[in-house]
């Protein structure tokens, strides 16, 4: 046990990987806290910050069963590399946009749409990609290390793409586009995917593979479905630029510290259960960490103090990590290498719509009925979904185990 880290930090595949989940990461959260603010700055319109998550999320319902298909058909590693190379296309088209004065609201959300795009074929891509450069008993280290490089980069980036946007949002968006070329490089230099390729053709039965290998397990339809509804309903991060602005009164700087803040208990409460995994009783777990995320989105939502709302976001994302772990460790261990890239696209699904999709449920709420009902709203129907869902999957709610016999 005590020579795997070591051999983990010296396989050099891994490294590489690593350090492109970081860059990827990286780019993305700066664009995401530049774009934000951006828009808002042009129209100080809060529904046009759901729209943009709405438009970003759209690729992933319109590709879904292509993205996995692609993921499991053809070389995973020229796939990722040509999808970040696209997003580095579109950081660099807002950076000129930025330096001519020519962006526009409507710029924005085709940028967004092909954002999205770009990203819906990567993320179960990179997904499936790495059980096929890591040895097997090297795999849930590898796991684990890989989330802590990416929520490492959720807490940065953000924090650091404000700071530099109050010297001009093109001091955001250039350094993304280097970021998003070398992780490009690194993902193109991976060794070759051991496992042969699925040359079959896309037909409708191998699209719906996914979809049918997830309903035949209600274990794994429920962990994932229970994130979808939870987060769809509690999710506030569209909000922040409102709150950062005229609730807690602080600036870009201000509002990347709140975009980090879930992403700083995410990465502790990693941290935390890479030394001291779960073992038992992992069903009562996650319905406990649902309902702290619901507590905590109310609490944030009532708060009207810079540092408290940076707490309890802390704790919102200790707790939505928790969940994370349960749903991915179903996943990555029921499922079979020569269909993962399906399932994994299904899963980015129900990722994607329990955060783009709630970016525009939050917008959309808060444009009727006010931004603070609107967060207060969404952690009450957390909660109740949690509730709802111990019915609807008591196997779930009483799983000992992640893995059982």
């Amino acid at each position: 046990m005590t020579s795997q880290p070591l051999l983990l930090r010296h396989h050099r595949p891994f490294v590489a990987f690593w350090f492109a989940r970081i860059f990827t990461a990286s780019a993305f959260q700066m664009l995401t806290v530049a774009i934000g603010w951006n828009l808002y700055q042009l129209t100080g319109n809060v529904m046009d910050l759901g729209w943009v998550g709405l438009i970003e999320f759209a690729p992933r319902v319109l590709f879904m069963l292509h993205t996995g298909h692609v993921a499991d058909r053809y070389d995973r590693r020229r796939v990722a590399a040509l999808c970040q190379s696209l997003q580095a296309m579109i950081a660099l088209t807002l950076a000129i946009s930025s330096l001519s004065g020519s962006i526009t609201r409507e710029m924005i959300f085709i940028l967004a749409f092909l954002l999205g795009a770009a990203r819906s074929f990567e993320l179960p891509t990179t997904q499936a990609l790495l059980p096929s450069i890591v040895p097997v008993a090297l795999f849930p280290r590898a796991v684990a290390a890989a989330q802590a490089a990416q929520q490492s980069a959720t807490i940065v980036a953000p924090a650091f793409g404000g700071l530099l946007y109050a010297f001009g949002s093109v001091w955001v968006y250039g350094p993304s586009v280097v970021l998003y070329l070398i992780a490009a490089l690194l993902m193109s230099n991976l060794p070759a995917r051991q496992v042969a390729l699925n040359k079959g053709k896309a037909t409708m039965d191998s699209l719906l593979a996914g979809i049918r290998f997830i309903r035949s397990r209600p274990d794994i339809l429920g962990a994932i479905s229970l994130d979808l509804f939870a987060v769809l309903l509690g999710g506030a991060t569209a909000l922040l630029p409102v709150f950062a602005k005229d609730i807690l009164l602080t600036g870009p700087w201000g509002l990347g510290m709140l975009r980090s803040a879930p992403a700083v208990g995410a990465l502790l409460m990693s941290l935390w259960l890479a030394r001291f995994p779960f073992e038992r009783k992992v069903g009562r777990t996650m319905f406990t960490a649902v309902g702290v995320f619901g507590v905590a989105t109310i609490a944030f939502g009532l708060s009207t103090s810079f540092w408290f709302s940076m707490a309890v976001l802390v704790v919102l994302g200790a707790a939505d990590m928790i969940s994370m772990v349960i749903r991915a460790s179903f996943v990555q261990l029921e499922t079979p290498d020569e269909m993962r890239g399906r399932v994994s696209a299904v899963n980015g699904l129900f990722i994607g719509a329990s955060n783009q999709l709630g970016e525009f449920e939050s917008g959309a709420t808060a444009h009727w009925l006010g931004t603070v009902p609107a967060v207060v709203l969404g952690g009450v129907g957390t909660l109740f979904i949690a509730g709802l869902w111990i019915k609807l999957f008591p196997g779930l709610a009483k799983r000992d185990r992640l893995v059982e016999d």
